[in-house]
């Protein structure tokens, strides 16, 4: 092992330095993502003598695009391709498998390199604070999302969808429709898909027949899409329950969708639905019930299974205007149950900080002004040299994939100016070691890195075995299997 890791650094030096000033501005890119790998193109075409490293603690690059995005969205991953070209230019080198806080610091990375962003989103979950949250059968929606997309965190997952025929969604955003479209679809469209080959096998068997998707707010506050909306309310043999009183239009709602198109065309969509009559009732068909107006308020144990969930307890809410155009769900002190035995929660991922990194506990991002990182929120003129985000981490888990693109651009315009200032290279003499400093402190720590090509052998046998399936690929869902496919 040993032998073949000096191998590939050799290898790795020799490209790097060929066509390369002999003093590049050494720049690592933590994550690769949307916002990272949108990170490292903008850099590279900015700035001619930089060198990018990308580094993943997955073995398998582009984050969400392959864990996220689900299945029967093979469109929105062709993004995939644009990242590979990137990943393969001569001044870029992809490091997976590489951890950020146990495989190497924060702190060994700022000393290694000009610039070190941090783009690596967001891994865990927002809690909603109430009893029960902890009762089997209640489950993150990126939990359930990792599960289905074959993330080798989510292969242990195991949900339940066999004691139960309810399912209760929890937030109305587009994960949110994802996963009830997951729970809905017919599996003979998802097997033609690149779907986990275990969660395809656990939906064959799912007794899941009705899905209730709640939100605190109305239907004029919706965080969907009208894409994924129309998307859902188009599946065969699903019957779509909405209560009309709920499409009700106060004078603070129209004011709201007068100044977004996306939520009108939302709420035309939800009305449209609910005038239209369910189809096939009695008939053991699927449900879908959009329920608003509802918040959860503590969660309710089976009687029957001990520690299992059986139901949410949920106050029902009115909204109250804060501000020009924004209204907040408040209790009203009625309360009505949902009997259900699979609860997903899907109110928002959260970032997770690390060592020597600011961070704003409350909004789930690191301080930043346009991408540089602040150790002090309250003073932006004195931000941390060398040091910046993008993505998630920079504005909070809100957007669409583009929306990266955005936020990239904005954080390399930042260590453009920055640059053009000075300060961010020191001389000659003090030159920083890059990636010939992080290859030798990865090897000296026993660290198995994951280079593209390796990525490449394993994006071949997916390929490969979904050949065999009738299926864009098959995913390597566990660690073993990841490693064994580079081996």
């Amino acid at each position: 092992m040993q032998k073949i890791a000096i191998f590939r650094a050799r290898r790795w030096l020799c490209r790097s330095f060929s066509g390369i000033s002999s003093n590049p501005l050494r720049v690592c890119v933590v994550g690769s993502g949307p916002a990272g790998f949108y990170t490292a193109e903008k850099m590279l075409k900015a700035h001619q003598q930089a060198q990018v490293d990308i580094v993943d603690r997955l073995p398998t690059p582009f984050g969400l695009v392959r864990s996220g995005v689900a299945p029967d969205h093979p469109e929105t991953k062709i993004v995939i391709n644009q990242f590979s070209r990137v990943a393969q230019q001569e001044r870029c080198s992809f490091f997976g498998n590489v951890t950020l806080g146990s495989s190497i610091s924060l702190s060994e990375l700022r000393e290694l390199y000009h610039v070190v962003v941090l783009a690596y989103g967001a891994e865990s979950d927002r809690s909603l604070g109430i009893p029960g949250e902890n009762l089997k059968g209640i489950h993150s929606a990126r939990e359930f999302v990792w599960w289905y997309n074959g993330h080798p965190d989510g292969q242990n997952l195991e949900p339940d969808l066999k004691s139960t025929d309810t399912a209760v969604i929890l937030g109305q955003g587009n994960v949110a429709l994802d996963v009830a479209r997951i729970f809905l679809r017919p599996t003979t469209e998802l097997a033609t898909t690149d779907i986990a080959s275990h969660a395809l096998a656990t939906l064959e068997e799912s007794c899941i027949r009705v899905v209730y998707l709640v939100g605190r707010r109305g239907p004029a506050q919706a965080a969907c899409t009208a894409k994924e909306l129309r998307e859902i309310l188009g599946i065969h043999n699903v019957d779509i329950f909405i209560q009309e009183s709920d499409l009700l239009l106060t004078p603070l709602d129209e004011e709201e969708l007068k100044s977004n198109r996306i939520q009108r065309r939302v709420h035309e969509l939800l009305s449209k639905a609910a005038r239209s009559k369910p189809k096939h009732i009695g008939l053991n068909q699927r449900e879908l019930r959009f329920v608003f107006f509802r918040k959860p308020n503590d969660f309710q144990e089976s009687n029957e299974r001990a520690g299992h969930v059986s139901g949410v307890h949920f106050e029902k809410t009115v909204l109250q205007g804060v501000s020009h155009g924004k209204q907040i769900a408040i209790g009203t002190g009625e309360f009505e149950d949902i009997k259900c035995g699979m609860v997903l929660k899907s109110i928002g991922y959260k970032s997770v900080p690390v060592d020597g990194l600011p961070f704003d506990h409350k909004k789930g991002i690191v301080p930043n002004d346009r991408g540089r990182v602040l150790s002090d929120p309250s003073d932006p003129t004195v931000p941390e040299k060398g040091l910046y985000v993008c993505g998630w981490l920079k504005r909070g888990p809100t957007g669409i994939i583009a929306t990266n693109l955005y936020c990239a651009e904005e954080t390399v315009s930042s260590i453009s100016e920055d640059l053009e200032k000075g300060g961010l290279i020191p001389s000659s003499a003090l030159e920083k070691p890059g990636r010939v400093g992080l290859l030798q402190l990865l090897h000296d720590r026993n660290v198995r890195i994951v280079s593209f090509s390796d990525w490449e052998k394993i994006d071949s046998e997916e390929r490969r075995l979904g050949s065999l399936r009738n299926k864009p690929r098959e995913k390597l869902a566990t660690w073993d299997k990841l490693y064994k496919a580079i081996s």
